[in-house]
């Protein structure tokens, strides 16, 4: 991490500038190299001083190291090393991180090779661990969530990866903050961001669930089947019973089938003797009688008369 070097270069050039003017000075009061040798000066502890003052921001810490070994952790704000003693490797940002890391082409438990995007929410809570006891911590929290990753997929069905992302998040955070904890670094949460599975299986599980759609319609469609049956079997009880009801209703049924355009209706002998409507003369008869009643009102017209009496006329 980059530190805030604006405030030691402003130390720097302020201390050169007051030397430098006091140099000028003794040149106008005296003469030889005082001046020089003042300005020489200068510059020197110029550099001590803006070396020695360290500026952290809000969200970074420095790890100090005193002749090689570990001496204490300084900031935020302004603090004081001892030059050419002191050094800082490391400004440690202590916000919260993020990394992305994904598997690809990864087995499923049962053999399906999917590619996995997922985040990691993190934030380092020891600088001291997370910069003395791992080489670099973010390339190790991204191998360790990656090889995470794998072996949850590994482990884990495609239905139950599919449906359960949060269940996949929950056990990646536990294990990658298992491994991440001795290096002073808390994982706050994993998101998986999305599951690929290869095109051939999507399209099979897409016709897996249209065939299991149109097996749910069916069973709907014979239930409701059932249900007209049943209505049916105690509508013929009822008609059982009382023969009447049983006739009236045949006859709606025929007038219904005559009404519709219909010249000619085949119905059982037994039926017409049931209804009396006196043989193949009177189904005859009853069907020429609707369409003749529906001609006649299509013909008809209206002559007024001189004394305002209407009359109704057929053709």
């Amino acid at each position: 991490m980059k530190r805030n070097s604006s405030f030691p270069m402003l130390v720097f050039f302020v201390i050169v500038a007051a030397g430098a003017l006091a140099a000028y000075a003794m040149r106008l009061f005296s003469a030889g190299f005082q001046g020089l040798w003042l300005l020489g000066a200068s510059v020197v502890v110029a550099c001590v001083v803006s070396s020695a003052i360290q500026v952290a921001d809000q969200w970074s810490k420095a790890v100090v190291l005193r002749l090689g070994k570990f001496h204490s952790l300084k900031g935020p704000g302004l603090f004081l090393i001892i030059p050419l003693i002191d050094t800082i490797p490391y400004w440690i940002d202590i916000r919260v991180l993020t990394s992305s890391f994904k598997a690809e082409k990864t087995l499923t438990k049962d053999t399906v090779p999917v590619d996995v995007d997922a985040v990691l929410f993190w934030k380092i809570i020891d600088p001291k661990k997370a910069a003395l006891d791992v080489a670099d911590y973010q390339t190790a929290i991204g191998w360790a969530s990656q090889t995470a990753l794998r072996d949850v997929i590994g482990k884990t069905m495609l239905s139950e990866m599919l449906e359960g992302r949060d269940k996949i998040s929950g056990i990646l955070q536990k294990i990658i903050d298992e491994r991440t904890e001795p290096w002073g670094i808390n994982v706050i949460s994993v998101e998986v961001k999305d599951v690929l599975i290869p095109p051939a299986l999507e399209n099979a599980m897409s016709m897996q669930a249209q065939a299991e759609r149109e097996r749910q319609a069916r069973v709907i469609l014979g239930d409701s089947e059932r249900q007209v049956a049943e209505s049916f079997g105690e509508a013929a009880k009822t008609y059982a019973n009382n023969p009447v009801a049983f006739h009236l209703r045949a006859m709606n049924m025929l007038y219904e089938g005559l009404k519709q355009n219909s010249t000619i209706v085949i119905v059982p002998s037994s039926a017409v003797e049931t209804m009396e409507l006196g043989g193949l003369a009177g189904m005859t008869a009853l069907t020429m009688g609707l369409g003749q009643d529906r001609s006649i009102k299509a013909k008809e017209i209206v002559a007024e008369e001189s004394n305002g009496a209407g009359k109704l006329i057929s053709a």
